[in-house]
């Protein structure tokens, strides 16, 4: 129980619900704030950073042993037995300890070299290599193949792969793994997933691409600056850092990231991809850092003495919070690519985890995915549900994408009266 001297001598953090008009003055804010937090437990800010620290090396070491001894790190699970509740306890294990999945055999792989064809003849009918008018965002724009995202969210093979059963039972198994409810409140209902439109990536073979650096997702400044995110990351903060858990929803669900281009309204407890064609692992594929604790790494990392007072490590808006060799060293000695993978296998992640792309020099073979996450029904969701649905119902890109609408006018555009329940309850249609 905390109290009212307690309350005294915790130090109140300052936050902002929008992004500060002067990031550097609320950089040098928030960094001693947080310090003082964490000092007020009785802890200096080194001896909890070592405590990940700790753990981040023991997660490395592992991921290196299992490598040497030819062991797959990522673990891999057959859709049948996720449909049938046959998932062994060690896949299980195996998953919560390293954050991501290849999902083998998740739809069909003839029903996904189809939908690949079909997405061809969608953009083909509709004239969209004659009106492409180069990379929307910088960030995908730095892949350097030309067009390798298409910014195409409603064609029919997009949306029959979003609202299928299939999708819906793996996404559900996905987030069963998260605590989704505590301090009597249900964070969100793992059951039902919001339906978060996003690209496709068609990668020709004979490709040259440059690859997207380390990075991760979830967030930028705000993962410090928003009175959510201080309370998500509260064990980090407060001294009692043993009890963090990256599994754990709490205050993750309701609060909105800052605005800027490279945001994501929803909150995913998984990213994902389909695969549309079969990959080899060393074709410019998928790497994560498969350690689902490394967000307090880099959480606790800017407020160490070696970074300067209005840093974050390289984090800023607008910008995609970057994993570098000069802060994050330790951290990137766990990359690790995906394993071979097939037409019809879908590839996930949690949404913490630090990715990139590999670069490659003439690809062989296609290199071809719809981008489908695991983002279940919660307040964040819904509220984003309400910009997916009027995206959808006029052929709009969706709101955290690049304004650029291609398919407004499109024939062969999926449409309302073609959504299931699975569907029209992932939109909030009902």
């Amino acid at each position: 129980m905390t109290t009212t001297s307690d309350a005294r001598r915790t130090p109140a953090l300052p936050h902002w619900e929008s992004t500060p008009d002067d990031l550097s003055a609320a950089i040098q804010q928030i960094k001693p704030a947080l310090r003082a937090r964490i000092e007020a437990s009785g802890r200096t800010v080194e001896e909890v950073f070592a405590v990940v620290e700790q753990r981040i090396t023991e997660r490395v070491s592992e991921i290196k042993a299992a490598q040497e001894r030819g062991e797959p790190v990522w673990p891999v699970i057959d859709y049948a037995d996720i449909a049938g509740g046959t998932v062994s306890a060690e896949q299980i294990d195996q998953l919560k300890r390293r954050g991501c999945l290849v999902v083998r055999g998740h739809f069909d792989r003839d029903q996904a070299l189809a939908w690949d064809a079909d997405i061809v003849d969608y953009v083909e009918r509709n004239n969209f290599f004659e009106t492409y008018r180069g990379p929307g965002d910088d960030f995908f724009g730095s892949v350097g193949s030309k067009p390798e995202i298409y910014p195409i969210y409603w064609s029919p093979a997009q949306m029959e792969a979003r609202q299928s059963t299939r999708m819906a039972e793996v996404q559900a198994f996905l987030n069963s793994f998260w605590k989704h409810e505590s301090e009597g409140v249900q964070w969100f209902d793992p059951a039902r997933d919001a339906m978060y439109p996003d690209r496709i990536r068609r990668r020709p073979p004979g490709a040259d691409s440059a690859g997207l650096g380390t990075h991760c997702d979830p967030g930028t400044l705000d993962l410090w600056m928003t009175e959510s995110y201080q309370r998500a990351f509260r064990h980090l903060f407060d001294g009692t850092v043993e009890q963090y858990d990256p599994w754990d929803a709490a205050h993750r669900t309701s609060g909105p990231q800052y605005p800027g281009s490279t945001m994501c309204s929803a909150f995913r407890t998984f990213q994902g991809w389909t695969a549309l064609s079969d990959m080899d692992h060393d074709q410019g594929v998928l790497h994560t850092v498969p350690i689902p604790e490394a967000m307090a790494y880099l959480v606790l990392r800017p407020l160490l003495a070696d970074v300067p007072d209005d840093d974050m490590c390289g984090v800023t808006t607008n910008q995609v919070f970057p994993a570098t060799h000069k802060w994050h060293t330790d951290l990137l000695e766990g990359l690790v690519g995906i394993p071979d993978i097939e037409a019809g296998d879908s590839v996930w992640w949690h949404c913490d985890m630090i990715h990139s792309v590999a670069p490659v020099a003439d690809q062989q073979g296609w290199g071809n995915v719809m981008y489908i996450p695991a983002a279940p029904w919660c307040p964040r969701n819904e509220a984003y549900a309400a910009s997916v649905r009027e995206a959808f119902l006029t052929g709009s890109s969706p709101t955290d994408f690049p304004p650029e609408h291609y398919e407004r006018d499109w024939t062969g555009r999926f449409t309302h009266d073609q959504l299931n329940e699975t569907g029209r309850r992932g939109m909030g249609f009902n």
